[in-house]
C-alpha cells in the first residue's frame, strides 16, 4: 500500500466516522462533558449525521455524504491527475457546501429569502455545527489537499498543501469571518437593513481627521494622534529592546539574569496596573511629583494624563516584545562574518555598523511593526492614562458600550486602525525586499561574538541601567500596594487582601476547599492559557515556516490576513467574534473555546513574525540536505528547523502564554460565569474599589507566569550553533591567532 492511499484510507475512515459515531450537532451541555451518551444516537439533539437525514428529514445533509462517497469512489482508481482532480473536487465542493448549508439554515429555518424560493420553506431548522460536522469539514479539507497533491502542487508534498489549506481555512472561519460580520455593521441600520448613511457620517466626522493642531487648534484628530503614539511607541521599543539585546549578549553586564527577568515583567503584568504605578509615582498627588514640587517649590501638574504618560506606559509595556524577538536575531549573527571583517583591518565600531547591525534588519523591522500595532491596539493603558486624548482603540470602545451605540462608527474606526497598519505592513515588506540575511548555514561556527564598541557599549548602558532602575521602582510599588491597606491613602501593612483572595480551607468531608475569591478565574485562566500557548506557537511557527520557505498563491495575502488578526483592537476582536459566534453555523460564545480560538488567532502573529524573523537567517540549503536524504517535508522541521528555532518557540510560547492571562479588552466581551478570566475579574475589583485585592491577585498572578515562564525555557531549551557563548574582547589578530590554535588542537 502507497503512503497517498494510507493516508487517504485513514481520512475516509475519519469522516464516515463523523457521519455515524459523532452528534452532528453542537452539544448544549458540551461536547467533552459526555453526558450526550445517555440520549445518543436516537434523540435528534444528538443524533449522527446519518440518523438525521434518515429520521429527522434533514435532508440536505446528504449532499455531503455524496461528496464524501466521490472521495471514497477516488480511493479505488490508481494514483493519477485523474484521481488528483477527484479528491480535490469532492474535498473543495464538500467542504464549501457545509459552510453554505450552516450559513443558509439557522434555528427557524432558511435566512436568505432566495433559498425558500427555490427550495421552499422548511418545516424546521438546524442548530449548530457539532463535532460530526467540524470533523467532516477537516476531511473535506484533507482530500481536497491531498488531491492538488496528486496533481503536482508543491511538489507532491502532500503535508506542505495540507497545512497551508488549513490554515487558510482557520484563517478565514476566525479572521475573516467575524471581522466581516463586524464590518456589515458599518453598512447597516440598527434593524439590519441596508444603510450607509452612517459609515458616511462617521467616516467625515472632524474629530476623526481633523489637523487643528497643526494650525493653532486646540488637538489633532483620534486618527492622527493614535499614528504619532504608536510611531514614537515602536521607535522607543525597538531602539530599547535593541540595547538590552546588545547588553544581554555583547557585553559582560554582571546583572544579565535580572536584566533578562526586568525585561520580562512588564510584559507579564496586567497594563492598568503599570497604569496605576506610574499614576501613584507622577500623578499630581504621586509620590516623585509631591517630592518635586515640595523640593523646587512649583505646582503640581497633571503631564501623566495624556499621549505622554500613554507613551511611557507602552514603551514600558511593550520594550520586552521587542527584546524577546531581538535576541535571537542578535545571537544569530554569525561571528565568523565579524572576525573576517576585523581581519580585513575594520574597527569594531565599522564591523559593528556595516556588518553587524545590517544582519539585524529582519530583527528590527519586525520589532518595530509589532510594537507600531501594539501600540495601535493598546486599550488597557489608554483607558487608565488617557484622560480626554482618546484614541482609537477607546473610542471604539466608547462608541460600542458606551451612550453613543454607534457599531457603526466602532467599524469605521477599526477601518481606519486597519489602513496604517497595512501602510506599516507594507513599508516592512519594501524595505526587507530582495535582500538576505543568511547566517546560519550547514556548517560549523565556533567563533566569538565581537565586543561593543567602547561608545556604543557607554551609550547602551547608559540607556539600560536607568531603565532597570525606572521598571524596579515601578514594580516596588506594585508589590507595596498590595501589602497596605488602602494604596495611597492608609498605608498600614497587612496581608487580608492576599488572605482574601487566596485562602485555602477543608470542607466538611476533609476535602481541601478553595475558599478564596479568586481561586474560580485563577483556575480557569490558567487552564485557557496552558491550552491556548503551544497551539499559538505550533500554529505561528508552521506559518513562519509556510511564509519562509514555500512559495504559493495569495502567500502575501495570507500573510496580511494574519497581521490583520493582530492589528484589530481587542474590544473589535470581542465584539466581532460575539456576532460571528453567537449564531449558526458556529455558536460557542459562553465557552472556552471562543476564548482559545481568540488568543490564538490574536496572538499568533508574534509567532509568525518572531519566526519569519528568526528563520531569515537560516539557510535553505539546510532544508535541501534534508529532502535529499530523503526525509519528508514533516521530518525536516521537526528535526532540522524547530531545533534552530528554539528562541523563536519560547518567544512565542511565553508571548501567548502571558498575552492569554493578562489581555483585557477581547476577554472582558467573551467571557461568562463559568469561564471567567483573571483580567475580566480584576477589572470588576478596580471598579468596585477593592485596589488591594486587584493588586494582590496582579502579583500572584505575576509569580506564577514568571515560573511557568521558567519552565517553558527549561522545556524547550537553548538552540545549539556550535558556537562558544562568549563575547571577543581581544585585538582581531589575536582572535585569529587562538582560533587558529584551537583549530590545530583539534
Amino acid at each position: 500500500m502507497t503512503n497517498s492511499n494510507r493516508r487517504l484510507d485513514v481520512a475516509l475512515l475519519i469522516g464516515f466516522a463523523a457521519l455515524i459515531l459523532l452528534p452532528w450537532y453542537r452539544i448544549e451541555g458540551g461536547f467533552f462533558g459526555l453526558r450526550w451518551l445517555s440520549s445518543f444516537p436516537g434523540d435528534s439533539s444528538t443524533a449522527p449525521g446519518i440518523l438525521e437525514i434518515v429520521q429527522h428529514g434533514r435532508w440536505w445533509l446528504a449532499i455531503a455524504v455524496a461528496f464524501l462517497v466521490a472521495g471514497g469512489i477516488a480511493r479505488f482508481l490508481s494514483v493519477s491527475r485523474t484521481r488528483g482532480a477527484l479528491l480535490a473536487w469532492a474535498g473543495g465542493l464538500g467542504l464549501l457546501f457545509l459552510a453554505l448549508q450552516g450559513l443558509a439554515i439557522t434555528f427557524s429555518g432558511w435566512s436568505w429569502t432566495i433559498s425558500e424560493r427555490l427550495f421552499g420553506p422548511l418545516p424546521d431548522g438546524q442548530p449548530s455545527m457539532g463535532a460530526g460536522a467540524i470533523l467532516l469539514g477537516i476531511v473535506f479539507i484533507l482530500l481536497f489537499s491531498f488531491g492538488l497533491a496528486e496533481r503536482g502542487a508543491m511538489k507532491g508534498d502532500a503535508f506542505i498543501v495540507s497545512a497551508i489549506a488549513m490554515l487558510v481555512v482557520l484563517v478565514t472561519v476566525f479572521v475573516f469571518y467575524p471581522v466581516g460580520s463586524m464590518f456589515v455593521g458599518a453598512f447597516q441600520a440598527f434593524d439590519g437593513s441596508f444603510n450607509p448613511d452612517g459609515f458616511i457620517a462617521n467616516i467625515q466626522d472632524p474629530s476623526v481627521w481633523s489637523l487643528g493642531c497643526l494650525v493653532g487648534g486646540d488637538r489633532c484628530g483620534v486618527a492622527w494622534r493614535t499614528l504619532w503614539l504608536a510611531i514614537m511607541t515602536a521607535s522607543g521599543a525597538t531602539i530599547l529592546g535593541l540595547c538590552f539585546a546588545l547588553v544581554a549578549t555583547r557585553t559582560r553586564f554582571p546583572f544579565k539574569k535580572g536584566l533578562r527577568l526586568l525585561t520580562i515583567l512588564p510584559i507579564i503584568t496586567p497594563p492598568f496596573v503599570v497604569g496605576l504605578a506610574l499614576t501613584l509615582l507622577f500623578g499630581r498627588a504621586g509620590v516623585i511629583t509631591q517630592a518635586a514640587a515640595s523640593i523646587f517649590g512649583t505646582e503640581p501638574g497633571r503631564w501623566l494624563y495624556g499621549l505622554t504618560g500613554i507613551w511611557i506606559a507602552q514603551v514600558l509595556s511593550f520594550t520586552p516584545i521587542s527584546f524577546l524577538v531581538l535576541i535571537g536575531v542578535v545571537e544569530g549573527v554569525s561571528p565568523s562574518m565579524e572576525e573576517a571583517s576585523q581581519t580585513l583591518r575594520a574597527d569594531r565600531w565599522r564591523t559593528f555598523r556595516r556588518v553587524s547591525l545590517p544582519l539585524m534588519k529582519p530583527g528590527l523591522a519586525n520589532a518595530f511593526l509589532i510594537g507600531f500595532i501594539e501600540s495601535m491596539a493598546d486599550f488597557g493603558n489608554p483607558m487608565v492614562l488617557g484622560g480626554s486624548h482618546g484614541v482609537l482603540s477607546t473610542e471604539i470602545f466608547f462608541a460600542v458600550v458606551g451612550s453613543q451605540n454607534d457599531p457603526s462608527r466602532a467599524a469605521v474606526l477599526a477601518m481606519v486602525l486597519l489602513i496604517f497598519t497595512m501602510s506599516a505592513f507594507v513599508a516592512q515588506r519594501l524595505w526587507l525586499s530582495g535582500k538576505s540575511f543568511a547566517t546560519v548555514t550547514g556548517k560549523g561556527d565556533s567563533g566569538a561574538h565581537i565586543a561593543l564598541p567602547r561608545g556604543l557599549s557607554i551609550a547602551v548602558h547608559a540607556v539600560v541601567i536607568p531603565w532597570m532602575i525606572f521598571t524596579i521602582v515601578v514594580y516596588v510599588m506594585i508589590l507595596f500596594g498590595g501589602f497596605v491597606r488602602t494604596w495611597g491613602l492608609d498605608n498600614t501593612l497587612t496581608f487580608e487582601h492576599y488572605v482574601s483572595a487566596f485562602s485555602i480551607g477543608w470542607r466538611d468531608d476533609g476535602g481541601l476547599a478553595w475558599t478564596g475569591v479568586a481561586w474560580n478565574s485563577f483556575w480557569t485562566t490558567m487552564e485557557i492559557a496552558l491550552i491556548s500557548a503551544p497551539l499559538t506557537a505550533a500554529v505561528g511557527l508552521l506559518t513562519a515556516y509556510l511564509i519562509v520557505r514555500q512559495r504559493f498563491v495569495g502567500r502575501n495575502l495570507f500573510e496580511f490576513a494574519l497581521m490583520m488578526s493582530f492589528a484589530i483592537p481587542g474590544t473589535v476582536i470581542g465584539i466581532s467574534y460575539i456576532m460571528a459566534f453567537n449564531l449558526p453555523p458556529l455558536e460557542m460564545t459562553g465557552t472556552a473555546l471562543i476564548l482559545v480560538a481568540c488568543f490564538v488567532f490574536r496572538n499568533m502573529p508574534v509567532g509568525v513574525r518572531g519566526g519569519v524573523a528568526a528563520m531569515s537567517q537560516l539557510d535553505k540549503s539546510l532544508d535541501e540536505a534534508s529532502l535529499t536524504l530523503r526525509a519528508n517535508s514533516f521530518r525536516t522541521i521537526r528535526k532540522v528547523i524547530v531545533p534552530l528555532l528554539r528562541p523563536a518557540i519560547t518567544a512565542a510560547l511565553v508571548y501567548s502564554f502571558v498575552r492569554a492571562i493578562t489581555s483585557i479588552s477581547a476577554v472582558i466581551f467573551l467571557v461568562s460565569a463559568q469561564y471567567n478570566m483573571s483580567t475580566a475579574y480584576i477589572v470588576g475589583l478596580v471598579e468596585n474599589g477593592e485596589y488591594g485585592i486587584a493588586i494582590a491577585y496582579s502579583s500572584a498572578l505575576i509569580l506564577v507566569m514568571i515560573t511557568v515562564i521558567s519552565g517553558f525555557q527549561l522545556l524547550v531549551g537553548e538552540r545549539r550553533l556550535r558556537r562558544e557563548n562568549r563575547v571577543a574582547l581581544a585585538a582581531p589578530t589575536a582572535t585569529a591567532s587562538s582560533s587558529l590554535g584551537q583549530e590545530k588542537t583539534a
